[in-house]
């Protein structure tokens, strides 16, 4: 039987929202860096290199009995500026940051990817980047070999990100400190913004993984340390991911594109329809109607359960809103999925009705989460029916879940979860299932 997973915490550690990054007081690394400008951007990533090699100098021997060998160079360049010849390859336009096992050299753009990411989401984001190319490193001090498949290697590198933070977030860092609340939603936002495009396969050359597949590792890796990210291999990311099997890449291309709205009336009956027969009440299941909100504290909820009347209210207008990605030149919310399974989260509250469960609470919010999983597992290649998941959407779901007020991991009110990383590990728990049962085990 699963263990009941206490909803005010993280992974074991208490859910906290105090600043991320550098700690204060401390001095800067004293290591070199090529290329540099010595600005701030330079700093903190010499630091949080620094510090991520402190990790792996205490973590190899006693995890994998090896010794870490520190990198031989770092090098900073400008995308933006003329081009450094790093690894035999010019930076001029490379928007990136890597590892290049040639010249065991970790490399990043001070000129706009650090400061874009530092910028939009915070000190920790640099960070994960920076933590994520030292877990190449450590693969080839572990011997994995070249001919390893990239989403391999990436989701490896992705889950000893995740091994570091927990260091960090444990105050074992001498250096840099990291919140469970807001920092860690920090992180996982990172990887959703550099997650694989719409239509790549797993198996593609390159692939990293799309952001579910990424969090997933990056959870992995801080929830059971870095032994579970060697046990990575093809098989494993084959069984679990979640970016193949939607047939070709232009098929899976035209798919993303395609945003279905919620105020098309055969959409919401193939919602209802999916939802019925992912859950099989045996009282009525709930109606879905618009009107106003019943029962929730907050402003913002765009659907809500009433359980008197057994009905579930939208505000479609609200829902089309963040039902409608971003475009090029005009803002948006965030994706079809994200509003469908908003909407199914409300439908999940009448499902733990009948079930004795509480609905208000962080609890009934975790649980919410899992069931929301589960029903999205069942519409995968659409085996139940003509509502399908499609390349992309459960990226969506990532994306809602790191909104502030998720509706997808709140209670009955409308109060969601407090941290980011609760909310998706209670989502993927939930599509990872073969039963419904495990929401209401694991969390009660």
């Amino acid at each position: 039987m699963a263990r009941p997973v206490d909803p005010t915490r993280v992974a074991g550690l208490e859910v906290t929202d105090g600043p991320s990054g550098l700690k204060p007081g401390v001095l800067d690394a004293a290591l070199p860096v090529d290329g540099g400008d010595g600005g701030e951007i330079d700093k903190l990533a010499a630091n949080a290199v620094a510090d991520v090699q402190r990790y792996w100098r205490e973590h190899l021997p006693a995890v994998f009995d090896r010794d870490f060998r520190p990198l031989a160079r770092l090098a900073s360049y400008d995308s933006t500026g003329r081009g450094q010849v790093i690894c035999g390859a010019s930076t001029a336009g490379l928007v990136n940051a890597f590892y290049c096992a040639g010249e065991d050299v970790v490399a990043w753009d001070r000129g706009e990817l650090l400061p874009r990411l530092g910028d939009s989401l915070g000190s920790a984001a640099v960070m994960a980047v920076l933590a994520h190319e030292i877990g190449h490193a450590v693969q080839v001090r572990l011997g994995l070999s070249g001919a390893t498949p990239s989403i391999v290697k990436e989701q490896q590198a992705d889950c000893y990100t995740g091994a570091y933070f927990r260091w960090v977030a444990e105050g074992k860092s001498s250096m840099f400190q990291v919140s469970t609340g807001r920092g860690l939603n920090e992180v996982l936002t990172a990887l959703f913004q550099i997650r694989d495009s719409a239509g790549v396969a797993f198996s593609d050359d390159g692939a990293h993984g799309n952001a579910f597949d990424r969090v997933s590792a990056f959870q992995f890796g801080f929830t059971d340390g870095p032994a579970r990210c060697a046990m990575i291999d093809e098989r494993e990311v084959e069984g679990r991911s979640t970016q193949g099997g939607f047939g070709s890449a232009a098929a899976n291309e035209r798919a993303a594109a395609e945003n279905v709205r919620l105020d098309d009336r055969q959409a919401l009956a193939d919602l209802t329809t999916s939802l019925r027969q992912a859950f099989r009440l045996a009282a009525t299941p709930p109606t879905l109607t618009t009107g106003a909100a019943c029962g929730v504290t907050t402003e913002d909820a765009l659907a809500s359960y009433c359980s008197e009347s057994n009905q579930i209210t939208l505000d479609l207008d609200g829902l089309v809103r963040i039902g409608t990605p971003p475009r090029r030149g005009r803002q948006g919310g965030i994706g079809d999925f994200a509003a469908f399974a908003e909407v199914a989260s409300r439908y999940t509250l009448a499902v733990q009705q009948e079930g004795g469960f509480r609905l208000d609470g962080p609890v009934a919010a975790q649980r919410t989460a899992c069931l929301t999983g589960y029903w999205a597992s069942t519409i995968v290649d659409g085996e139940r029916g003509s509502l399908t998941l499609s390349p992309g959407d459960l990226d969506e779901a990532i994306a809602e879940m790191l909104t502030r007020n998720s509706l997808i991991a709140a209670d009955v009110r409308g109060r969601t979860l407090p941290a980011g990383f609760a909310r998706v590990a209670a989502f993927r728990d939930g599509f990872s299932s073969s039963t419904q049962n495990t929401c209401g085990t694991k969390y009660r």
